[in-house]
């Protein structure tokens, strides 16, 4: 089963807290919510939500003081909503932790696009950091060279494993047959570039879902392959 994003919405006016949380649950995150700044930091604590949307000004605890106090506990990510508009709360909010701010009134597109993008930056750093590639249902483990599709461990062949790797690594561009046999030979084989093609075959039966219409590694005609940007 796949883990749909958890989102905390904290803010003591109702109206905003189901508007909000109609239009995260119709993008396709779950929702949990908070009323004051005494609550966000013990939701915070029991659910580990993967963001928060805090408002500001809250009752018990105000919502740069719960800022403050995520940031001390670890990086959680934090979009501030609030309706204060001046400069000095937007600088004072990011000066705390926040990783985005966004004022009241404000369009619901906007705040999913905003979280959808705060999420996939911390994905993305996530991924530099322990080397993990992934890409839609597919993840490349350099560390263990372990391959998963939906989950499901893929066994390669080393030269299978080495291929998959640079092109993923690579996204977007083309390889030349002659510039993968170079990159996985490293010069040592000398024989039919068409051994490139044989290894694309047996990759694509084994990563893609539709090996005659792939997902991943494309064949870009006349030059070679790419994996999809």
């Amino acid at each position: 089963m796949i883990k749909l994003p958890k989102i905390l919405v904290v803010d003591d006016e109702p109206a905003i807290v189901e508007l909000v949380k109609f239009n995260l649950e119709q993008a396709g995150f779950t929702t949990i919510t908070a009323s004051d700044g005494a609550e966000a930091l013990q939701k915070a604590e029991a659910e580990k939500p993967d963001l928060i949307i805090l408002d500001v000004m809250l009752p018990k605890v105000d919502g740069f003081e719960v800022c403050r106090s995520l940031r001390a506990r670890g990086s959680m990510p934090i979009l501030m909503l609030t309706a204060r508009r001046e400069e000095v709360d937007r600088v004072l909010g990011l000066e705390l932790g926040a990783d985005d701010y966004l004022t009241k009134p404000f369009s619901p597109r906007e705040l999913v696009a905003r979280v959808r993008a705060i999420l996939r930056r911390v994905a993305e750093k996530q991924q530099q950091n322990d080397g993990i590639i992934t890409v839609g249902d597919l993840v490349i483990n350099p560390a263990s060279h372990l391959v998963t599709v939906r989950g499901k461990p893929v066994d390669l062949t080393l030269k299978e494993y080495q291929l998959l790797q640079l092109l993923a690594e690579n996204r977007g561009r083309v390889f030349s047959r002659e510039a993968l046999l170079e990159r996985l030979w490293e010069g040592e084989y000398y024989g039919d570039t068409r051994t490139i093609d044989v290894h694309i075959r047996h990759l694509r039966e084994k990563i893609e879902a539709n090996p005659s219409n792939p997902r991943y590694i494309i064949t870009v005609r006349g030059v070679g392959y790419k994996f999809r940007d």
